[in-house]
């Protein structure tokens, strides 16, 4: 300790924290140096811990280097519209001799999709999100957008559609973000979305199925099943169907299904234990606005499985989600009872960006 105070190394309280009058850059390939101006030296070890390190990653997107008129490397932010001549990425620095992993958990309850997808490069990757105008879906597909991916928003409504488009392009004008029409609820729709999107001759690598819909009173859709399992589960089976083919070429390619813990209190299979298909689209009579949500939602994962089970063979993998206890979102907003109960739920929920 001695030896360090008298070198002026014991001024900070972490380790890793540089002492007064060093900085640390980064090289083009991506190596970490440390300079001394107090003496006028740089050297690759840090001063107090003598480790050598290296850049993990490539820059966030939003992110650019560019070199100055003297040949000096700078970062430009493209999001936050600012310029540094600080390497974004030494936040995300790895020791030239890493010890071994431990098992500690690395996501939890607060971490953000921005900070999940850290350092993942979607370059060259097509992802469509359905429903993605609002809540869980548009920042799923914000999130893809800024690390890359070209980005489809499958939308019932173009207008708030194209207002989301809008929306991820203020924060990185490169972002490859596009509106198509879907409506879950029509399943002529289902067919001509299809359609359009393997006219565009592109592959599809993430299928997110997010849309929803929760608490509606009773009705039937034109194809004359009941709307909540339309929307919610067989107009997603038919999207995955139409486009199985466009997976399978694009693999390795994946389908993610946003279920909901709900599925556990339902059931649809009748007193005998056989399937009821009653129970999938009732009639008015024996219609509950959350048992047609919960076993939509049952549905989800019993596709889900099956789903995987068929395609993973062929390099496609299925997921069935629970986003979590993220109750404040515009969900509930068919009846004025259920926003209620997420309004007085709210401190007590996720934030819509930590999915």
């Amino acid at each position: 300790m001695a030896a360090l105070r008298y070198a002026g190394l014991d001024d900070t309280d972490s380790e890793d924290e540089l002492p007064l009058g060093w900085e640390q850059r980064t090289t083009k390939d991506g190596w970490v140096y440390y300079a001394n101006h107090t003496e006028e030296k740089t050297q690759w070890e840090h001063p107090k811990t003598g480790k050598r390190k290296r850049i993990a990653g490539d820059l966030p997107y939003g992110w650019e280097q560019e070199t100055d008129e003297n040949g000096q490397v700078y970062f430009v932010d493209h999001i936050n519209k600012r310029t540094t001549y600080l390497d974004p990425r030494l936040a995300f620095t790895v020791d030239d001799n890493p010890t071994k992993p431990t098992n500690r958990q690395r996501y939890d309850g607060s971490t953000t999709a921005m900070e999940i997808l850290q350092g993942r490069d979607f370059t060259g990757r097509v992802v469509v999100v359905t429903g993605a105008n609002s809540g869980i879906g548009f920042e799923t597909a914000k999130s893809f957008a800024l690390h890359g991916a070209h980005v489809i928003l499958a939308c019932r409504n173009m207008s708030r559609a194209n207002e989301a488009v809008s929306r991820i392009l203020g924060e990185w004008h490169k972002a490859k973000v596009e509106a198509m029409t879907l409506d879950l609820a029509l399943l002529r729709s289902v067919q001509h979305f299809a359609q359009a999107f393997k006219a565009k001759n592109v592959s599809l690598h993430v299928l997110v199925c997010n849309a929803a819909a929760f608490a509606l009173p009773w009705s039937l859709t034109k194809d004359g099943l009941e709307t909540t399992f339309q929307v919610n589960h067989l107009g997603h089976f038919y999207l995955v169907q139409l486009l199985q083919d466009v997976l399978c070429r694009s693999a390795p390619a994946r389908v993610v299904v946003v279920s909901s813990e709900s599925h556990r209190f339902t059931d649809i299979n009748d007193s005998a234990g056989k399937l009821d298909f009653s129970r999938l689209s009732p009639s008015k009579n024996d219609y509950w606005a959350m048992l047609a949500y919960n076993r939509s939602k049952l549905c989800n994962i019993l596709f889900s499985n099956e789903l995987h089970r068929r395609l993973s063979p062929r390099g496609v993998t299925s997921n069935a989600v629970h986003p979590g206890n993220m109750l404040y979102s515009s969900l509930h907003r068919n009846w004025w009872v259920y926003t209620l109960l997420f309004t007085l739920a709210r401190p007590f929920t996720k934030s819509m960006n930590k999915i």
